[in-house]
């Protein structure tokens, strides 16, 4: 015991733990976080950093906010969790209730799981076993080339073809991969998507497709898109695990949309950052598909902490904080800083292209390697952010900034400045 107790965290944690998305032969020491307060986290040398990707796109309302850290507090000595097959509770009916009016189009039910790729791999099953329910089935799923939805199998086969899926593309099942639609190929792709067969459904990030860069595209172009499912009998499913609670200058992305997906899938700043929790919603159509008395109509799908009250009272705390005008103000306060930023560096010789898409701008960075994931000139833009307090994890030759909401105006100012002089300096 005292051999560990000389070590130093990071030297603790090198011995016995494998991060993700991390070749563990040449990391870098991790850095030990001891506290998180708004938009900061401290290490254990008092050093503060910005957190300015929300702790992986999480964190809407700041780190340790105290309205959520009492209510969840509150909850933890009446009931910390109970099993959901057979079971309810107060949390997860209320949660249902209140989220259900916020989604767009006409979401009737809930389907909690644990995280973003279990919320995914919930919608294609519902999907999938929808159409074999009705008596006939469609294995064939629609989704974009450089999509991102998660890790586990379904949500692999789902994302584009890249680095992420590499060792287990001869094992993921076969889908239909477009491109994004723009003015250009829009006619083509519903053109397509009108002529497929055996299709159950589609899937998309709308506006922002996330880990596959940052890439955006118009809220006009995805309408039609649906449009064309829904004329082909192909149902809808949007991940907004991401792009939900905001991000994209609205509560959801589909708010700008005409035509409202089947499916939502939820999850990230759902709790407000504080801890796991996913949701499937859906319409009522594909719930009633699934009433039978046929038991092999049942959806057989579960988790051991599905609708685990802790996460449910934390995602009710987070919504009561997202709907404060205050709140408001702020997605809009930001939305308008980036956008005077994206100005300020557009034309840029390192620059080669930025984006911005409500809370969410992206720089992408010219190197003579082009767009790829594994761009030399990640870890130095990392490492460049990192020691001037800044926590911004580059997508390859991409950066973005996706704070949480409450971050002061000095603060945006010290990232675009800090941005500004890495374009002069690396």
């Amino acid at each position: 015991m005292s051999s560990i107790s000389n070590l130093s965290l990071a030297e603790r944690d090198k011995k016995v733990i494998w991060h993700p998305y991390t070749q563990m032969k040449d990391a870098l020491p991790h850095i030990p976080i001891v506290k998180g307060e708004g938009v900061y986290v401290f290490d254990e040398n008092g050093k503060r950093y910005i957190d300015a990707v929300s702790s992986w796109w999480v964190n809407i309302h700041g780190h340790s906010h105290p309205y959520i850290a009492k209510k969840v507090t509150e909850q933890l000595t009446t009931l910390e969790h109970v099993i959901f097959a057979g079971f309810t509770h107060e949390p997860a009916v209320l949660l249902a209730e209140r989220l259900l009016p916020l989604l767009p189009g006409k979401q009737e039910r809930v389907f909690y799981t644990d995280n973003g790729s279990t919320a995914v791999e919930v919608a294609l099953k519902m999907c999938l076993q929808y159409w074999d329910n009705l008596g006939n089935p469609k294995t064939k799923i629609l989704a974009f080339k450089n999509a991102y939805h998660g890790d586990t199998f379904g949500a692999m086969s789902v994302s584009g073809r890249s680095i992420f899926t590499d060792a287990f593309n001869s094992l993921l099942f076969d889908v239909e991969f477009i491109e994004l639609p723009n003015e250009e190929n829009i006619s083509d792709l519903v053109k397509y998507i009108s002529s497929l067969q055996n299709t159950s459904c589609f899937i998309f990030e709308p506006l922002i497709l996330g880990s596959g860069g940052m890439l955006m595209y118009e809220a006009k172009y995805l309408d039609q898109l649906i449009l064309a499912c829904q004329k082909n009998d192909i149902l809808t499913i949007a991940d907004e695990v991401m792009t939900g609670f905001g991000r994209t200058g609205t509560y959801f992305a589909c708010e700008q949309l005409h035509h409202k997906p089947d499916i939502f899938c939820l999850s990230k700043g759902l709790t407000g950052g504080t801890m796991p929790l996913g949701v499937t919603t859906c319409t009522v159509d594909i719930f009633n598909a699934f009433l039978s008395d046929d038991k092999l109509k049942t959806l057989y799908h579960g988790h051991s902490f599905t609708a685990n009250p802790i996460a449910c009272v934390a995602a009710l705390a987070s919504l009561d904080l997202l709907l404060e005008n205050t709140t408001l103000e702020n997605i809009q306060r930001i939305s308008a800083r980036h956008a005077l930023f994206l100005k300020q560096i557009e034309g840029h010789k390192k620059v080669k292209s930025v984006r911005q898409t409500g809370t969410i701008i992206a720089i992408e960075w010219n190197t003579e390697q082009g767009t790829s994931y594994l761009s030399n000139h990640r870890n130095q833009l990392y490492a460049y952010f990192l020691e001037r307090g800044i926590i911004l994890r580059p997508l390859g030759n991409i950066i973005y900034i996706l704070a949480p909401y409450v971050i002061k105006d000095t603060d945006l100012d010290y990232i675009y400045d800090t941005i500004k002089a890495a374009l002069e300096e690396i």
